[in-house]
């Protein structure tokens, strides 16, 4: 294994920050033998990052050999992470992904998703939530960013 992405000063802030994880939580990272130069990035920063708390569980799968468990999630792409709650042997998929190597702010946003999904509660206003209760069509939100 390569030496560690995340350095002993991030990882300390990391644990503190994780001490509002309420509930276990999965990550699960969808990756590819082939054609994915940021996998193997991607696996070893989340594994060091799922290791900073006894309530998160990773797992990582390949989009083509598990093509069905990647068609469940709508994993399209690879690196391809889902943040999802997990009860006993149960995933509660919140439909949070993040395609790509999570870095730069994008990995302060996927930390603290991790809190949120945890806590199995969007903290939308109940205004909001009714409105997109009425939705009834399916809304794909897409963020994207440049790295710099």
């Amino acid at each position: 294994m390569k030496e560690n992405i995340i350095d002993d000063e991030t990882i300390k802030q990391i644990k503190d920050f994780f001490i509002q994880i309420d509930n276990p939580t999965e990550i699960i990272l969808f990756t590819q033998k082939d054609n994915c130069p940021s996998c193997e990035d991607t696996r070893q920063l989340l594994m060091e990052l799922s290791n900073t708390s006894d309530k998160l569980t990773f797992s990582v799968y390949d989009i083509d050999v598990d093509a069905a468990l990647a068609k469940k999630y709508n994993i399209d792409k690879v690196p391809n992470i889902v943040i999802a709650g997990k009860t006993d042997n149960d995933i509660l998929d919140y439909g949070v992904r993040y395609a790509g190597l999570p870095s730069g702010h994008e990995f302060g946003s996927l930390i603290r998703e991790v809190v949120q999904v945890s806590k199995r509660d969007s903290n939308l206003n109940k205004d909001t939530r009714d409105y997109l209760g009425g939705l009834t069509k399916p809304i794909k939100f897409l963020v994207f960013f440049t790295p710099t």
